[in-house]
């Protein structure tokens, strides 16, 4: 009789788990009972890697946010003129459910969690503000005195990622072409 373990599962990957299970499932599928039973893992499994359930979705956030944050900084860094990196950033934020990232492809269901638990919408409106302060700073670098356009652009977006098919090749152009008319402006 073959006695073969499983290997360990680390906290990672219960939360890549949380973020499948979200998507699939909403937030409440963010149990321990639940999650172990979509990983084939104990309860206990779960408990050693977190101290209980609001300790593992706090953790779930802090990824999620670290992601976005990380995501941003990679379109700030580019080589590239304020021009591009503008265009960048709005097609990352365009694109975030079929990102590699597990925690960013979890953006539109992180979002329908912000709407009932308000730490989960802090973490949210933080990452906001932290992409608004971009698109402000790049279309001001690109001598676009309007306010608002950072919002439209922020909320053209997040929409995006709302449409049922969730395209990314047509949500990169629509957003980039969205950009060209706002540079057109200057």
């Amino acid at each position: 009789m073959s006695t073969e373990r499983r290997p360990r599962l680390t906290r990672t990957d219960w939360l890549v788990a949380g973020f499948a299970a979200l998507c699939d499932q909403g937030p409440g599928a963010l149990g321990a009972e639940p999650l172990a039973r979509r990983v084939g893992a104990t309860k206990g499994s779960f408990y050693w890697h977190f101290t209980d359930v609001p300790a593992y979705n706090l953790a779930l956030l802090e990824l999620w946010e670290s992601a976005a944050q990380r995501a941003l900084a990679t379109c700030a860094q580019t080589d590239a003129t304020d021009a591009t990196r503008l265009r960048a950033t709005a097609q990352m934020i365009a694109a975030t459910s079929t990102s590699d990232t597990p925690a960013l492809r979890a953006e539109p269901a992180i979002r329908a969690w912000a709407r009932d638990d308000a730490s989960c919408a802090g973490v949210v409106t933080r990452v906001d503000e932290a992409r608004l302060h971009q698109l402000r700073g790049l279309l001001s670098a690109c001598d676009i005195g309007n306010g608002e356009m950072a919002r439209i652009l922020y909320a053209s977006a997040i929409g995006m990622e709302e449409l049922h098919d969730r395209d990314a090749a047509q949500n990169a152009d629509a957003i980039g072409s969205l950009v060209d008319l706002v540079l057109a402006l200057r």
